[in-house]
């Protein structure tokens, strides 16, 4: 189960070096707003070097816009690597982008990022695109813009279509986008406690700093492990509706929700 994703810059092989080292769950090697034009094709050629083995954690590659110069160009070099295990795709915004991307890249498992009004507005036809879409997620630096939006809960209502739209298809819940500020570890502490809240399943990082905050915010806590036990202890006891001695009902719905806490603090899939 992956909870934590650290961005490196694709052209700065010595600092995805240090990335595959830095206890996160997957690496992000970016291709696209982390690399300048001139330095795009090094990235690519350093990318695909570090790719033609399988990395100690699994290496997802966001590549540059499917529809800029250089998209079409990462594509073809990365597509079948050994070491790659999934291809993030930036402004998303038809369908029909993932299936011709699932077309030219035999079976990689692709992630769709949606950064504009139109992306979000499609996200569950997005979704359902084709078998090799796996998740979503948000740019929402590109999509505040696009929105004009400048108060923090301003993308609450994107955020939970995207969270429902990936569950109406079937996928993984979606992973938060980065929080900016890689200094003030307490205001991400809170926002990774509104991601979860709103249906969120772990966050990008920018930083390594980062990675514990996140960790912390999205593993269940002691309290919540217990009462999750409690909830399927009785279960198993008395099929069916309960109450339990301290007020709580129990019905199929919480149960299920009890399964997922513990799955989750064991780190294993959460279907």
């Amino acid at each position: 189960m992956i909870l934590t994703w650290l961005y490196a810059p694709g052209d700065r092989p010595e600092v995805v070096a240090k990335a595959l080292r830095r206890g996160a769950d997957a690496v992000i090697v970016d291709l696209e707003d982390a690399v300048a034009a001139c330095r795009k094709e090094y990235a690519r050629a350093a990318t695909a070097e570090l790719l033609a083995e399988r990395p100690p954690v699994p290496v997802h590659v966001r590549v540059n816009a499917l529809d800029s110069p250089w998209g079409g160009a990462d594509l073809t070099a990365l597509g079948a690597l050994a070491g790659l295990a999934g291809l993030r795709l930036p402004k998303i915004s038809a369908p029909e982008q993932i299936a011709a991307v699932a077309g030219r890249t035999g079976g990689v498992s692709l992630y769709a990022l949606l950064e504009s009004a139109l992306g979000v507005e499609r996200a569950y036809d997005i979704a359902r695109a084709h078998p090799a879409l796996r998740g979503l997620s948000l740019g929402e630096a590109d999509l505040r813009a696009d929105l004009g939006v400048s108060a923090e809960e301003g993308l609450d209502w994107c955020r939970s279509r995207v969270v429902v739209a990936a569950r109406a298809a079937g996928l993984a819940p979606p992973a938060q986008s980065v929080f900016p500020d890689i200094r003030d570890l307490d205001a991400l502490a809170l926002s990774c406690a509104r991601g979860r809240s709103l249906g969120f399943l772990g966050r990008a990082a920018i930083h390594p700093r980062q990675l514990p905050v996140i960790e912390r915010s999205y593993l269940p806590g002691p309290e919540e492990v217990d009462a999750a036990e409690q909830v399927l202890s009785a279960a198993r006891g008395a099929p069916g509706a309960l109450a339990l001695p301290d007020g709580r009902f129990v019905d199929p719905a919480v149960v299920a929700t009890a399964q997922r806490t513990l799955a989750l603090a064991a780190r294993v899939p959460v279907h």
